[in-house]
């Protein structure tokens, strides 16, 4: 495979080695940046086992193997950066520290170099900021583990030139990867829909409206591939609150503050998985019996799962379209690539915009939060002429109901 180019990963932990992974498989030349040696040699092994792992199952030969372990080198000087034509930063999502990754970078890499920044919950905006050129900064978010998963967000801010945007995504596209275009808004597309709809879960279960088994169980009877709590578990619920304070940062959505039950978990150290104990408890083979945090009593409401929690996420849906933050078309991408969720026009498709209005007409009734209003979008679509033609037409256009379509 002929180089394609020359790209630069700082920071080389699980996703960077996989960032770093991407590209080499793409047949870039690729220059892994970390400060102590320690970390290169894990870095370094991270990359043998996942290769090794490829080639036990087919996707790669021992030949392809090893020329793609060639194309990427290890260093300790970010002056070894030079001459990159992308640069990936990949740190931990501590502002200060990505504002320090970029200074250095703005020291050494080429005044043509695209810049960008893995994050999934800073703002790029304010990183871009601090560059001595912000128009050639941009987000782009990778889903782990990095080589297999094939959405990444592409971040533009108000500073960032068309041309970057469009050469970033021309980048990862040409790596193989499915590109949905964002501006710089709290938790993207993906997280903006998946984590307030975890975090809602999690209130159902904490308020004891429902065990984790009847939740878990009715949201994957609704076609997802994981129950929330589960999946809550499997993100590690430092990570769920860390992005639900940003968004509610941004918004000032009381429903975006994280249930007080995630905030004690995190306090007391069960992240989930990782931490052998959250809303289930682990062992080496997976979840076990034993039980998991103690709801408050209440009257059981798992009968009207899984609806309740569906029905608001489909709305939050909705507003993120309806406000032309995304087009259909990318959030049906986003959830079904990120998330590996059903695309959510076609649960709203399945349920049918006015028996979905009309539930969450219930929901803001009994709820009064100004979030759970219904979107206006929403009331649009079940007010058409014909429903399913207005559905088909949003999710073949650019985020608007056509005129003609309205009742």
């Amino acid at each position: 495979m002929a180089e394609r180019g020359r790209a630069g990963v700082v920071g080389l932990g699980a996703m960077g080695s996989g960032i770093a992974e991407v590209f080499a498989r793409g047949g870039w030349s690729v220059v892994g940046l970390e400060e102590q040696p320690a970390a290169l040699d894990r870095a370094r092994q991270r990359l043998a086992t996942s290769t090794a792992r490829a080639v036990e199952r087919g996707k790669l030969d021992d030949a392809g193997a090893q020329a793609l372990t060639a194309r990427v080198t290890y260093t300790t000087d970010v002056a070894d950066l030079a001459g990159c034509e992308v640069v990936v930063e990949a740190v931990p999502e501590v502002a200060a520290l990505k504002q320090a990754v970029f200074a250095r970078l703005d020291a050494v890499v080429g005044p043509d170099a695209l810049l960008a920044t893995n994050t999934s919950s800073l703002s790029v905006t304010a990183l871009a900021a601090g560059t001595s050129d912000p128009s050639r900064v941009v987000g782009v978010h990778f889903f782990n583990p990095a080589p297999v998963q094939p959405l990444v967000e592409v971040i533009a801010t108000v500073l960032t030139a068309p041309a970057t945007l469009q050469r970033a995504r021309d980048v990862l596209e040409g790596l193989g990867k499915t590109t949905i275009a964002c501006t710089d808004r709290a938790g993207f597309v993906v997280n903006a829909l998946l984590v307030p709809y975890l975090n809602h879960a999690a209130s159902w279960y904490e308020r004891g409206f429902a065990t984790r088994e009847e939740i878990d169980a009715a949201m994957v009877g609704a076609g997802l591939p994981m129950g929330p709590l589960a999946l809550l578990d499997l993100v590690g619920h430092d990570v769920t609150t860390a992005v639900l304070h940003r968004l509610h940062e941004q918004t000032g959505d009381r429903r975006h503050l994280p249930t007080p039950l995630l905030t004690s978990l995190v306090e007391a150290g069960l992240l989930g998985r990782k931490s052998g104990r959250g809303f289930y408890t682990y062992d080496a083979d997976g979840p076990t019996d034993a039980p998991g945090p103690v709801p408050a009593p209440a009257a059981s409401r798992a009968g009207e799962l899984p609806e309740a929690l569906l029905v608001p996420y489909l709305n939050d849906v909705a507003t993120m379209v309806g406000d032309r933050y995304a087009t259909a078309a990318d959030v049906d991408t986003g959830m079904a690539l990120g998330c590996r969720m059903p695309r959510p026009f076609d649960q709203l498709a399945a349920l049918g915009p006015a028996a979905t209005l009309a539930r969450q007409q219930q929901v803001f009734a009994e709820t009064a939060e100004p979030g759970h209003r219904p979107a206006r979008l929403l009331e649009q679509l079940a007010a058409a002429d014909d429903p399913d033609l207005a559905l088909h037409a949003l999710r073949t256009a650019d985020g608007r109901v056509p005129a003609g379509r309205l009742g």
